[in-house]
Parts: C-alpha cells; structure tokens; sequence
C-alpha cells in the first residue's frame, strides 16, 4: 500500500536522526557546508574590552585636554588618571579606562598650546563597543542543527574557535541500472542515454552529501547476482546508496529480490505521489552495527528526481543533524490539476518576488526539459486541485553549492 508523501518524507527524516553518529572537530575554514553538533557558545563578552568605534581622542573631564599618548588598535593604552587629558585613539582600540567620551578627529582641533578642544558627538549611537555588548561569556550564539556558513565561521572566529564540533557529512553512492541505458552516444535502436548517472550525485552534494567519482557505478547488469553484488559492495562503503530504475517487480526488476538477501528492512515501500512512482527507502544493517540506507529511484528521470527531494532530502537533512525541512507557501499564477487520491507535485517557477509560481511545460516522468526549467514543485494535496490565486505549499530544488539553503 502507497505512504502518503508527507508520511513518507517524516519517515525517511526520522530514520536519518535516529541514526546519526557523533560530532567531529574540523578546522573553521573546512567546517563550511556542515552542521553544528555542539551549540556555539561565546567564549568571551564579545566586545571582549571596551573598543573604539572612531578615529580621535579618548578624554576625561572638561575641555581643553592635553595629549598624553596614543592607542592603536591591538594596544593597550595605560588608565586615563587626571582630568584634562586625553590620548589620541584609532578605530578598533581599546578605550582606556578612566575616559569619559570620544571625540571624533573631524569634530576636533588643537590650540596654540597644543591642547585639544571638541564636543563629544551627543546621540544614540554611542562612540564606542561595550563589553559584552554582542554577546556574553558562555551564551549560546547558535544551536546545534545550525547549519555552517561563512558567517557562522566568521562569528566563531570572533569567538576565538580554532574549529567546531560539526556532523560527519554522509557518504553516497550511486547505482545504475538498466541493460537499455548507453553512457555514451547518441540514442537509438531501442536504447536510452543514462540522464541520471550524470545528475544525481551533483544532487546528492547539493543536500550535503559527499559523492566519490568510483561510488557511482553501471549500469550495473540485469542480473540478481550482478545487482546484489553492486549494492553489497556500494553498502560497504556509504552511508546512502541510490539506485535508479528496478523498483517494480518486472523480469529484470531485481532490486527487491536483492534487498531481501541482504535483510533489509522498508522504511518507505511506494509513495502516493504522481510523478514519482514507485519508490523506495530501506535500512540495511552494517557489518559494524552502523545501519545503511538504500533509496530506490524510478528509472524514469523527473520521477526519479521527484523520489531523491521525496525521501533522500529529508534523510540526508536528518544525518546531519538539520532541522526536518519546511516547505514555504507560494501562490500560483495559473490552475494545477489534481491527482486523485495521490500527491501532485507539479514543476514550477518562482516569480521574481520569489512569492508566486507558474507551472512549466514539458512535465512528463521521462522528461527533463521541464525540470532544467523550473526551481521546484507546487505540492497539490490528495484529493484537491489548485485555481490561479490559489496558495500551495512550494517544495523547492536545491541551491547551487555554496549558498545558504
């Protein structure tokens, strides 16, 4: 019996969190992409010393005030101690105790006896950073599931982190099948180019997967030992193996018969979603106790796309210790038919307020014209269909690598 899509994305995230393993250390600048595992927590008061905001003069007490040395950022500057002097400070320095104000240098001037006269700027924005004014010693700055950008690598550095405590990215692999699939050449004669032995891994990676060259394999033969022996050997070196095509119970389907050799167990076994049929997840146990997954593509190339943001986005997320994905809501230009009592996730592109979408062209499971056009699908509930005006919930295709998801 088909999962309801929305069950089976929950199925698939929780079975990522559940076997998530531990935190690792990685050096800042190799920790971009990841995902926290420890929350970041100050290590200091950020300002960590009061700190100059202005170039200019550090005084106490009334004008006019005499120079008594100068600060520059990454110095310490000795206590102002008399009223009616000052030391001329750099932006970014530490202001020395006992000053009263700072007096930018443009708002500045010197007398015939080299004293400095000014006005202190009045306002709301003061001249310069307390401490602690950003954050506080041992604050949490961001929880765990946050996930790395070069901005949290930034802060932590301003905390003073040499690295973090992040998820281990999950290893994938891909799996081809198919004795109808050339990788090379024109199509013909009764025989297809492989579409997806070039596309899934960039997919994968985008969902923060790391995919080696010699994990991706095929077409792998149609035969049950040719197909157990690959997924055997991909299990042993990844977290997550993808196979396309072979997903029914046909003459050359043997994927099943092979999950069943194996001792797998069905997290996801067909899902109430059109396109997208049918699809798969199942845990395979690992000879070090760690659980394997195996998601199962259709070998049609849009339903094949459909199933990995089906089930192996939301694993994926759940490996790495992310939040379970949300899906924003969108308003669509134009009428979505329904499927019945199935899912219908319909290509579609953003407007460019990024808050309507217009259903594309070119949608068939065996077409990808459409998808290299779209930037996600409208999610049409079972049983419903859309009207022009209509707001849907948008299920988006991944970033490009390196922006923030």
């Amino acid at each position: 019996m088909s999962i309801d899509w929305e069950e089976a994305r929950r199925l698939a995230y929780e079975a990522g969190r559940a076997a998530i393993g531990p935190g690792e250390p990685v050096a800042l600048p190799d920790a971009d992409g990841r995902t926290l595992a420890e929350p970041l927590r100050a290590l200091t008061d950020l300002p960590a010393f009061p700190t100059s905001s202005i170039d200019g003069w550090a005084v106490r007490g009334p004008k006019p005030w005499r120079p008594v040395g100068r600060v520059l950022a990454g110095g310490v500057a000795p206590p102002l101690t008399e009223d009616g002097t000052c030391v001329e400070i750099a932006t970014g320095a530490m202001v020395p105790a006992g000053a009263d104000a700072l007096v930018r240098i443009e708002a500045s001037t010197r007398d015939g006896d080299g004293r400095v006269l000014g006005e202190p700027r009045v306002g709301p924005v003061p001249e310069w950073r307390l401490p602690g004014e950003e954050a506080t010693k041992d604050e949490e700055l961001l929880p765990v599931g946050s996930a790395v950008d070069p901005a949290v690598i930034g802060v932590a550095a301003t905390c003073g982190y040499e690295s973090l405590s992040v998820h281990r990215r999950p290893r994938a692999g891909l799996l081809v099948f198919g004795d109808e699939l050339l990788t090379g050449g024109i199509p013909g004669a009764g025989r297809v180019r492989d579409s997806l032995g070039p596309q899934v891994p960039g997919w994968l990676r985008r969902y923060g997967a790391t995919v080696d060259p010699s994990a991706v394999a095929g077409p792998v033969q149609d035969t049950l030992e040719a197909h157990l022996s690959a997924v055997r050997g991909a299990l042993a070196e990844a977290d997550l193996v993808c196979t396309t095509g072979g997903t029914m119970h046909g003459p050359v389907d043997h994927l099943h018969p092979a999950l069943t050799e194996l001792g797998a167990e069905y997290l996801v076994n067909t899902v109430a979603v059109r396109p997208g049929f049918p699809m798969l997840l199942a845990r395979v146990p690992g000879p070090d106790g760690r659980p394997r997954f195996l998601a199962g593509l259709p070998g049609n190339p849009q339903s094949a796309v459909i199933a990995l943001i089906t089930l192996v986005a939301p694993l994926l997320a759940g490996l790495q210790g992310r939040p379970a994905p949300v899906l924003p809501t969108v308003e669509t230009t134009d009428k979505v038919r329904g499927r019945g009592g199935d899912t219908h996730l319909a290509l579609a592109r953003l407007g460019h307020d990024g808050r309507s979408a217009t259903p594309v062209g070119h949608v068939g499971s065996a077409m990808l014209r459409g998808l290299s056009n779209a930037h996600g699908f409208l999610v049409v509930r079972p049983g419903t269909e859309a009207a022009a005006g209509d707001l849907l919930p948008f299920l988006p295709l991944p970033l490009l690598t390196g922006e923030r998801p």
